[in-house]
């Protein structure tokens, strides 16, 4: 990836004073991530809850607190963004409230009542999921978040979703040449205000 990219990726993600970003990684998308996440002297947590077996850790979700300037955030930023490794959550919120709130979502109910494994943390997912939701379900998927940037389906963009007051916005930022200027997108009749 070319350093403009990165710097506009940096500038999206750090965009709000006052927010930490969290990646919320999925080590499953590549043997990478996890050696990463155990090596990037950040603090991090699995989503999974108690001991799992170290064949189920290699593979599961995390939750990494990222610092702009720290060596770790640019190396997940040139190696993964464009390969669906995750998406960001930005929140003034510490790294064991963003876990318990993200652990929530991990299983869903299907209408014929079988659970099934949720895999928000995947930004092809987060990104379709999030326009459809109602205003009642974003505050409940939002809670303590602000913001959730994830890369779009042409990694020359960047996606942020926000929920405030019940209101739905999204933006799209382009990210070559370094301008990461935001176009509005209109919220889908779906995502309505309350």
């Amino acid at each position: 990836m070319n350093p403009s990219r990165t710097q506009a990726i940096l500038e999206t993600l750090w965009s709000m004073p006052r927010e930490d970003v969290f990646a919320v990684l999925d080590a499953a998308r590549n043997p990478r991530i996890h050696p990463m996440i155990l090596e990037c002297g950040m603090r991090y947590a699995c989503l999974y809850a108690g001991a799992i077996p170290v064949e189920l850790a290699k593979v599961a979700p995390y939750v990494v607190r990222l610092s702009p300037t720290h060596a770790a955030t640019l190396e997940l930023l040139e190696a993964g963004w464009g390969d669906s490794w995750g998406v960001f959550a930005c929140t003034a919120a510490d790294v064991e409230t963003v876990r318990r709130h993200l652990r929530r979502f991990l299983r869903v109910q299907r209408e014929d009542g079988r659970t099934m494994i949720f895999r928000y943390y995947d930004p092809r997912v987060l990104r379709v999921y999030l326009p459809t939701c109602t205003a009642s379900e974003l505050a409940t998927f939002f809670g303590p978040l602000a913001r959730f940037v994830v890369e779009d389906a042409d990694a020359s963009r960047a996606l942020a979703f926000s929920q405030t007051d019940g209101a739905f916005g999204m933006s799209k930022f382009a990210l070559d040449g370094g301008d990461s200027r935001a176009v509005a997108v209109p919220a889908p009749a779906s995502a309505h205000a309350v």
